[in-house]
């Protein structure tokens, strides 16, 4: 029987016995060796890349790999077969989704601000930023051979004596700490209470002094995971952190994850890969970061869409992409921390945001809240770019919404060099149209070496390619120069930064192919916004304000955005980027109940709108794939420059 060796950059390594003619990426999944997989191993996306060290392993050859490239060893995981004992060494970018966890610097004012912003307008709408825990200190007389009354009676008097209540009650869990807790600080403790109806439980006795309540707020996209914890009496974020999110390497898109979670131990395989290799570390950080224990956190909320959360909570999600798309839940409330192996405290009670629609979830619906269309009177857009594309549209009388299938390219994903927006991230670019050189901004600290290109630095490099008639309308090269080139198989690409000018082992180069997979994301959107439209009888000149989320970089270029076609072409001024808007509606929702109760009622109250059903979207999509339109009288503000 084999042995297969998967040895890490920084020398660590990992070994498994196989059986010959295994696929090399699946005994990485089986020995949880994190290789990025976006395409789920279909050989499309080149993104699964080891370097072959010594063994017998047979490779088929793909584009992806060049002749120089495949000398030096570089092998596709998903296109190579064990034959024999072989080890390979996984480059710190194949599991840069697991290795780039980031925990934010709260020292910046900027990263707090979305929070305090988010906050403020959705408590200008009479929303009261106010939960159902609290903290009372309290102090009782010990027990003697005269007062022989038990811990958890003398606890519940001394409760009802301070806050009034009349019916008060304790979790399991505090009552297993209330022997010792009350016994190690004399009978002066602090009492964490939930409200609960009217009934008072104590779901923590802890030592008087301790300050923090915190809770937690998570946004699960397809392929990012970012969290704040925040303190529940005031509001503010102790602690914020993004990671890639580990199920990645199961396929990028959420239909690749559900037929993987169909498999022999699958579902459980994907909640592992959220909970146990994603969030419980992001959650660990964050506690370091803040200074507390994780059962200081006795609230949790999650916004993701339907898929994520069917997956997170460990529910079969397989209806979800059969027709009629059933999901097992649009909302649930009966689900806690102990459910789920979360490392917070056992009872934290975890609110996923609702869903509305088998492909519009949570995530949306707490963008929605924090957008706050629902309290306008004008009409206006909101659109979530992710591994879907989700839009919102209506104002306060009504509200419809919709989600289109724009694949992981907005998150980096189906693009060669594409990569989250974290550090070494190309995200933002202009060109000079007579040189065809480039200048642009990376995500880091000063003098950060390009990795890679995020959503936001992908749309820049295709606006200003088709500006600087590089490319034409079909996305294709239409000039050559010393950044333009073309392969074996000939695609043309565009170099922004050669090997040796780059982090990685490669050039970061986006070519014809990334160009084709970005420009049919943006048909996605840009079709869904007119088909939503039409069957309202409205068009774009309706539109008051467009709202856009989504954590692609620190911000989208507008004008690039319309130039290819994404965006309608409108005033720019009536555009407005609002970041992860997923993430600050779980942080309002987690802080007020009222917010809770309120993001119910919009889910409840916002009509779905399933494109695949509608006899005219695929027309449109077709004609949104060229830039910006095959209607150009649609973008009459677009401009190629003469050359």
């Amino acid at each position: 029987m084999p042995n297969v060796i998967f040895r890490h950059e920084d020398g660590t390594a990992v070994e498994v016995a196989v059986t010959a003619g295994e696929n090399l990426l699946e005994v990485a999944r089986k020995a949880n060796v994190a290789i990025d997989a976006p395409c789920s191993g279909n050989g499309s996306c080149g993104k699964c890349r080891v370097k072959y060290v010594s063994g017998e392993l047979e490779t088929e050859k793909t584009r992806h790999i060049s002749d120089e490239e495949f000398e030096e060893g570089w092998r596709l995981s998903c296109l190579s077969k064990v034959t024999g004992d072989v080890e390979v060494m996984v480059p710190d970018i194949a599991s840069a989704y697991k290795s780039r966890m980031k925990v934010a610097d709260l020292s910046s004012r900027k990263e707090v601000a979305i929070f305090d912003k988010a906050r403020e307008e959705v408590a200008e709408s009479g929303i009261a930023f106010q939960n159902v825990f609290s903290v009372v200190d309290l102090s009782m007389d010990e027990p003697t051979l005269d007062d022989t009354m038990p811990d958890n009676e003398r606890l519940i008097r001394a409760v009802q004596e301070a806050t009034g209540a009349e019916r008060v009650g304790l979790t399991y869990q505090a009552l297993k700490k209330l022997p010792d807790v009350l016994r190690e600080q004399q009978f002066r403790v602090s009492a964490v209470l939930k409200n609960m109806d009217g009934k008072l439980m104590v779901y923590d006795v802890r030592p008087s002094g301790e300050e923090k309540l915190c809770a937690a707020a998570i946004d699960i996209g397809t392929t990012t995971v970012s969290g704040v914890i925040l303190d529940m009496r005031n509001g503010k974020i102790l602690a914020k952190a993004s990671s890639g999110n580990g199920q990645i390497r199961f396929g990028a898109d959420v239909i690749n994850r559900i037929i993987e979670s169909r498999k022999e131990g699958g579902q459980e395989k994907l909640q592992k890969a959220i909970i146990e290799e994603t969030i419980n570390p992001m959650l660990h950080n964050m506690c370091r970061a803040a200074g507390i224990h994780g059962s200081s956190i006795y609230h949790m909320c999650v916004a993701s869409n339907t898929t994520m959360n069917h997956l997170f909570a460990g529910v079969n999600a397989d209806p979800l992409r059969m027709e009629p798309y059933i999901p097992a839940f649009f909302e649930t409330d009966s689900i806690n921390a102990y459910d789920l192996g979360l490392h917070v405290h056992p009872d934290a009670s975890v609110v996923i945001a609702p869903n509305i629609g088998s492909y519009v979830g949570g995530d949306i619906t707490a963008g929605t809240l924090v957008s706050m269309i629902w309290n306008k009177p004008e009409f206006n857009l909101f659109i979530d770019l992710g591994t879907n594309g989700e839009i919102v549209f209506g104002n306060s009388d009504f509200m419809m919404s919709c989600a289109c299938s724009a694949g992981p390219a907005f998150e980096g994903g189906d693009i060669s060099c594409g990569m989250r927006a974290t550090d070494g991230a190309i995200e933002a670019c202009t060109i000079d149209a007579e040189t065809m050189e480039p200048d642009f901004q990376i995500v880091g600290e000063k003098g950060q070496k390009p990795v890679g290109l995020c959503g936001s630095g992908i749309i820049d490099v295709i606006a200003e390619l088709y500006r600087c008639n590089i490319i034409s309308p079909k996305g294709k090269f239409i000039r050559d120069g010393k950044r333009v080139r073309r392969d074996e198989y000939g695609i043309g690409s565009y170099v922004l930064a050669f090997k040796e000018e780059a982090a990685g082992h490669k050039d970061v180069a986006i070519n014809e192919v990334d160009i084709d997979n970005f420009i049919r994301a943006k048909g996605a959107i840009f079709s869904a916004i007119c088909t939503m439209l039409r069957s309202l009888d409205f068009d774009v000149s309706m539109i008051e304000n467009v709202y856009v989320a989504g954590g692609i970089g620190s911000g989208i270029n507008m004008k690039n955005a319309v130039t290819i076609g994404m965006f309608p072409d409108i005033d720019l001024e009536k555009f407005h980027y609002i970041g992860n808007s997923s993430l600050t509606g779980a942080y309002c929702i987690a802080m007020s109940g009222d917010a809770e109760k309120k993001v119910h009622e919009i889910a409840r109250n916002m009509t779905y709108m399933e494109l695949s059903t509608d006899p005219g979207y695929m027309d449109e999509f077709v004609a949104a794939c060229f830039i910006p339109h095959t209607d150009t009288s649609l973008f009459p503000n677009v401009k190629q420059e003469e050359v």
